[in-house]
């Protein structure tokens, strides 16, 4: 018999709607049946595409037995991270101060007031590997609730206590960040670098995103090329590895090794439209075929296996799938042995192909299966040989697919598939980013109520009830700004002026310090705030980024005010964890080198248009029309046509240089 999360829009609620255990979704009612019952909170957290919550769920949450244990001594709470993400910040937070890690499924335990006293995150059936069973951890909760419920109350005051003093100060005051402290941060960068294999740190290796925005905008502003070639080479890495779909194009998680051979095998909307922009930056600075490749593979990735019917972008593909054989295994869908690919290819073609790709007999991952590898390129066993292995491999059973529509993710991905559309002449990419702004415009804004908002999430083109965050409201205005430009379609100038006029209504604190939740969200025991990038920009800097952006187009004042007084925090951070503010650094790039502004008289695809997109200055915005449309571009305002002919005028503070009618002069402009 189904259970409450049937009536949810989540993927990963639904997928636990048919547990034995009496789910409830995070909500008042639930706390306040705790209250009535007298019993704890079990806060259980996670997303559809992690392969450890459908473990824990299979071992733990379909066991009869231990779901009559949990109904009895507990209320039950499921949350979908990728919903509730400060919901799932602020008791992570607690998760990680506890003990020291963090990660999902996430385990909290919880008074009726939301307070957290017990944390973990999986924990196995039975005891193993030093970890207690979840039903002993049970057990000692539910003993410690009934016998020693003072003691278990102070610990809960005192760790939202701690979690409340833990609130950051960083904005305005402290100054935007210089010279002096992106040298700093290239140097912090220099030292983690990973020369060997490309990439910050060892194992598990993630795809370093803003990190590596920042190094090519530091590279265009100084010409430092060390920066340039440890973005080039861990680009290449990653592209020639494991965790890059050799066939199918698109990026895996993350590498559980140091050399990017084998992924954790889901792929995740975010990660893929952070790394198509960057490959495509990348080819902006270099020419790299290899680049261009990967950007437009990785575009057509995510039209292809992401886009939903209503023309937004799902959020993930699960990193497990049937084996064939009705076991649900990880990678199953992607890996192949040498028999493998005889099979389709035939023994001589078989074995070249196992050469070409890394496939061996021992195997890269698990019993005797190899993830495809391309340690150079191949030429005609490209060609023929890839098509046939990926048409094979479109008839194994597929990863399930979590259809949710996450409004900061689309953001991203319109910003990426615009930009990549526009510098690699297909038009086809920039119609379908166009089309998930529409959805975005047309779903998930609300305006009802006398109020404007954003909701973070849809599905199958219903709304669903929770609101945009910060990170909502601050990418989808880079991803409708990046789309203004490309596009030369005004409303979407004025569109991210909407967003960000929320953002400096909602989610300011005091000296330009900013909250991932509004003014008037659902009260938590902590406000979350963290300006920190993790798998995407945070909310901070990516509104940091936007603010900085509309600013440029639009001359405003106190949009620019803003996003200095955001960029506080990267002067503080910058030099001393540049790995995990990288996106606040490739904004102060844009900051410190203007940004520029680039106006375009003429008509939108023309040759000094693409020039201007194709500029490399940092953070640089692009408005093109013609002097009739200043009233939705500010930047075209006074700048004429010269003798008739298209004009680009390169702009800082909206002072220009002379205009310029050639192509090489605009390049050289903006170099």
């Amino acid at each position: 018999m189904p259970n409450r999360l049937a009536h949810e829009t989540s993927p990963y609620l639904l997928q636990h709607a048919e547990n034995p255990v009496d789910w409830w979704p995070w909500s008042p009612e639930a706390f306040a049946k705790a209250r009535e019952r007298g019993v704890p909170v079990l806060l259980s957290v996670g997303y559809s595409s992690c392969h450890w919550c459908h473990v824990m769920a299979h071992e733990s949450f379909e066991d009869e037995a231990t779901a009559a244990y949990l109904n009895e001594n507990f209320v039950n709470v499921k949350v979908d991270r990728e919903e509730r993400p400060d919901v799932d910040a602020v008791y992570m937070e607690a998760v990680q101060a506890a003990t020291g890690q963090g990660g999902w499924p996430m385990t909290v335990f919880l008074t009726a007031d939301a307070e957290p006293f017990y944390f973990g995150t999986y924990f196995p059936p039975d005891p193993r590997h030093g970890m207690p069973s979840f039903r002993q951890v049970l057990e000692g909760v539910n003993a410690a609730w009934t016998d020693r419920r003072e003691e278990v109350g102070e610990v809960a005051v005192r760790v939202v206590r701690d979690l409340s003093e833990r609130e950051l100060s960083y904005g305005g005051d402290a100054g935007v960040p210089g010279e002096e402290e992106l040298a700093g941060a290239l140097l912090g960068l220099t030292r983690d670098y990973d020369e060997r294999h490309g990439g910050f740190g060892g194992a598990p290796k993630f795809p370093p995103s803003m990190t590596l925005e920042f190094l090519l905008r530091h590279h265009a502003r100084t010409g430092a090329e060390g920066a340039l070639q440890m973005a080039a080479d861990t680009c290449e890495r990653m592209a020639r590895g494991g965790i890059y779909d050799q066939l199918g194009g698109g990026f895996a998680r993350y590498s559980v090794d140091r050399e990017w051979v084998v992924p954790h095998f889901e792929k995740m909307l975010y990660d893929n439209a952070l790394l198509c922009r960057v490959y495509a930056h990348l080819w902006r600075a270099t020419g790299s075929d290899l680049a261009r490749r990967v950007a437009l593979e990785t575009a057509d990735f995510m039209v292809r296996e992401l886009r939903t019917a209503e023309g937004g972008y799902a959020s993930a593909l699960d990193a497990d799938s049937d084996d064939g054989s009705g076991r649900h295994v990880e990678g199953a869908f992607y890996v192949w042995t040498p028999a493998q690919l005889a099979e389709v290819l035939g023994e001589r073609e078989g074995e070249a192909a196992a050469r070409h790709y890394g496939v061996t007999e021992e195997g890269t991952f698990e019993e005797g299966a190899s993830v495809l590898q391309l340690p150079q390129d191949g030429g005609l066993l490209e060609a023929g040989v890839r098509d046939r292995l990926f048409a094979a491999r479109e008839a194994r059973p597929r990863p399930g697919r979590d259809d949710k529509v996450v409004a900061a993710w689309n953001g991203l991905a319109i910003a990426a598939l615009a930009e990549t559309g526009a510098y690699f002449d297909r038009p086809d990419l920039v119609e379908r980013a166009t089309e998930a702004a529409d959805l975005l415009v047309r779903v998930h804004f609300d305006v009802s109520g006398g109020r404007a908002r954003l909701a973070r999430t849809s599905k199958d083109g219903k709304v669903g009830a929770n609101a945009g965050v910060l990170e909502d409201y601050a990418d989808v205005a880079e991803g409708f700004l990046a789309l203004a430009g490309v596009t030369g379609e005004g409303a979407w100038l004025e569109f991210s002026g909407f967003l960000l006029d929320i953002v400096l209504d909602q989610f300011r604190g005091d000296g330009g310090a900013l909250y991932d939740t509004a003014h008037d969200a659902e009260p938590l025991i902590r406000r979350p705030q963290d300006p920190t990038d993790s798998a995407t920009p945070s909310g901070w800097t990516a509104a940091a980024s936007a603010l900085l952006s509309y600013a440029a187009h639009t001359g405003s004042s106190a949009h620019r005010a803003a996003a200095e007084g955001a960029l506080g925090v990267v002067k503080a951070l910058g030099p001393r964890a540049p790995r995990f503010i990288g996106w606040g650094l490739a904004t102060a790039e844009a900051l410190l080198d203007g940004p520029r502004e680039v106006a375009v008289v003429g008509p939108p695809g023309g040759e000094l248009h693409r020039a201007a997109l194709l500029g490399n200055a940092p953070g640089a915005v692009v408005a093109v029309g013609l002097p009739k449309d200043a009233s939705e571009f500010p930047l075209l305002a006074d700048r004429p046509l010269v003798n008739g002919e298209a004009a680009a005028y390169v702009c800082r503070h909206f002072t220009c240089d002379a205009p310029v009618t050639g192509v090489e002069a605009l390049r050289d402009a903006l170099r």
